[in-house]
């Protein structure tokens, strides 16, 4: 909530400007007067940003940009960076959720700096937690995806690279990235938390980029 800015102004009437006690001098009586009213403590109060630990950008891959012929990526752009609680909520608010998005729409939310391509050198050792939702069930997910990265709810969240909502035909999917796929340990760990985040019950399983390149039926190295 932010300060209230607009307050209103106490006016003096006539009856007010007339000196209440007659035994004081007219610049006294005005000194009183000064002195018995206290100043608003709201004036004096400035909001304060709630600062993010880490900077994360909004990428959107635009479905009707993306052309056969086009370099896979030429269509993602980076659409703005936030650094703070109220600017991801400002965002957020005015952004179409994942059920509004058209078919074919990827978008993103990574840390600043990290593209989410698996060219990018953070994410090239990498890999994907992956969870699949019927088209237009995915919504609250996400969000709850959004605040667990931005508010650092991971205990590996140096692992973290960012998460992506793909919307298609028939389904939605959410996949978390991760920046060091061999590090089991971290995998499994931020695979079981993102679950109870979510409150998933099914088993959601993890894939290396490495093994994505080379084989689009790649399977799940790991699974929770």
């Amino acid at each position: 909530m932010g300060v209230e800015e607009n307050l209103k102004t106490m006016s003096i009437n006539e009856e007010g400007n007339k000196n209440p006690n007659p035994d004081l001098k007219e610049d006294e009586a005005e000194i009183e007067e000064e002195d018995t009213t206290l100043p608003s403590p709201q004036n004096d109060i400035a909001e304060q940003p709630h600062l993010l630990e880490h900077l994360w950008t909004f990428w959107f891959d635009n479905p009707s940009a993306k052309s056969r012929q086009a370099a896979w990526g030429s269509s993602m752009h980076a659409i703005y960076t936030f650094s703070t609680v109220e600017q991801f909520w400002s965002l957020y608010n005015n952004i179409h959720h994942p059920s509004k998005l058209a078919v074919g729409a990827d978008f993103h939310c990574f840390k600043y700096k990290i593209e989410p391509k698996w060219e990018d050198p953070v994410c090239a050792n990498g890999g994907k937690w992956t969870v699949t939702f019927h088209r237009g069930k995915s919504d609250t997910c996400w969000l709850y995806t959004l605040l667990a990265l931005i508010g650092e709810q991971f205990d590996y969240g140096d692992e973290i690279c960012g998460a992506v909502v793909n919307v298609r035909g028939r389904q939605e999917k959410i996949a978390l990235w991760t920046k060091n796929a061999a590090n089991e340990t971290a995998q499994i760990s931020i695979g079981r938390q993102w679950k109870e985040i979510l409150d998933h019950k099914e088993t959601i399983g993890f894939i290396f980029h490495e093994d994505a390149k080379h084989d689009r039926g790649a399977k799940n190295r790991y699974t929770v």
